[in-house]
């Protein structure tokens, strides 16, 4: 009887603790009331992050939020590179967010991050003095790369590679300055810039602010366009 009744208590003893546990969470799991955003940027401000976040945590419970889930759709948001979120007593989410860092201009309507991932920038407006990338799909890191090893080999020239192209079929076009394009083409890049490199530095310098483009795709030498003019060659000595 005895073993009956202590059997009983510890039966009652659970429930109640299961029912007192059920009653906790459910006043813990409150509607989230307040978010707040933390980090420093120098591209997003706090109003477009608010903007973004508010479909994010629409309808999320402060206790049974998962977020892991969270923190995935936030970085879908344009702009953000890294995600931390924590619960803040009694009903507050806290969200610290790191912005992406852009390199360059992607295709017209994205940018490039550091490791060459491309995001959507809009509706935010495109950084000044981004070099413009343009590539097929997918070859957004070959041509970031690229980038960067042509960019020192110009600035010898105390020239800047302000654009650079990767044709569907393979071949490499850039644009120096703003202003004049080079052809580079699909083969024997190396050779093509020596060859490039020999005739700025003998003749085409001071002829800037004429070519309209300059074509590496030939034997030996080059061949120039210059503006309201026809094309002609420059041969090598």
């Amino acid at each position: 009887m005895k073993k009956r009744q202590a059997w009983l208590g510890s039966l009652m003893l659970g429930l109640l603790l299961v029912a007192g546990g059920q009653a906790l969470w459910l006043w813990l799991d409150r509607p989230i009331e307040r978010v707040s955003i933390r980090g420093d940027w120098d591209y997003v401000n706090a109003d477009y992050l608010r903007t973004q976040l508010a479909p994010v945590v629409e309808d999320s419970q402060w206790l049974s939020a998962d977020l892991g889930t969270l923190r995935e759709q936030a970085l879908r948001i344009g702009w953000l590179n890294e995600v931390r979120i924590s619960r803040e007593w009694p009903n507050a989410l806290i969200f610290e967010l790191v912005e992406q860092t852009p390199v360059a201009r992607w295709n017209d309507d994205f940018l490039l991050n550091e490791e060459g991932e491309a995001f959507a920038f809009s509706p935010l407006g495109v950084p000044e003095g981004l070099p413009d990338l343009a590539g097929p799909a997918g070859s957004n890191e070959e041509v970031l790369d690229y980038y960067r090893q042509l960019t020192p080999h110009f600035a010898r020239l105390d020239l800047r590679l302000t654009q650079l192209r990767l044709e569907p079929r393979g071949a490499w076009r850039l644009q120096l300055n703003d202003s004049a394009w080079v052809m580079l083409g699909r083969r024997q890049h190396e050779v093509r810039l020596a060859r490039l490199s020999a005739s700025w530095q003998r003749e085409l310098s001071h002829l800037s602010e004429r070519i309209r483009y300059i074509d590496l795709r030939y034997p030996n030498g080059v061949a120039v366009a210059w503006h309201g003019e026809s094309e002609f060659d420059v041969q090598e000595e």
